[in-house]
């Protein structure tokens, strides 16, 4: 059975749910209630990481930039209405609780990958 890139974010937003979970931040709707642009932003992430050779750094940096792109800023707190993301800042100056994300998305999308490769 080949896994498609949407169930491969399907993936990667549940297990960043539970890790948001377990840092204690409950914000994260399930994969079936998440908006529209959320899932985007998933399938996207994976899109990309399928079709290069990504570093968490890079992962990172082209979320940020299709932010950009979609109307966000930054802003302290999340805030999709106003389209504000505490988190596009550069890389570098993410707290390391944050960069976790990104390390788990790539190790998710790198393991299907792998498989679908075999």
């Amino acid at each position: 059975m080949r896994i498609t890139n949407e169930e491969i974010a399907n993936l990667c937003h549940s297990i960043n749910k539970a890790y948001c979970e377990s840092i204690g931040d409950y914000s994260q709707p399930s994969w079936e209630d998440a908006p529209g642009w959320q899932k985007k932003s998933a399938i996207a992430g994976v899109e990309f990481h399928m079709n290069n050779e990504v570093t968490p750094e890079d992962s990172h940096e082209s979320w940020s930039k299709q932010k950009i792109l979609d109307g966000w800023k930054f802003g302290e707190v999340k805030d999709p209405i106003k389209k504000e993301h505490p988190c596009l800042v550069p890389y570098s100056e993410l707290p390391p609780e944050q960069r976790v994300k990104d390390y788990l998305f790539k190790d998710v999308v790198d393991t299907v990958k792998a498989l679908r490769e075999n």
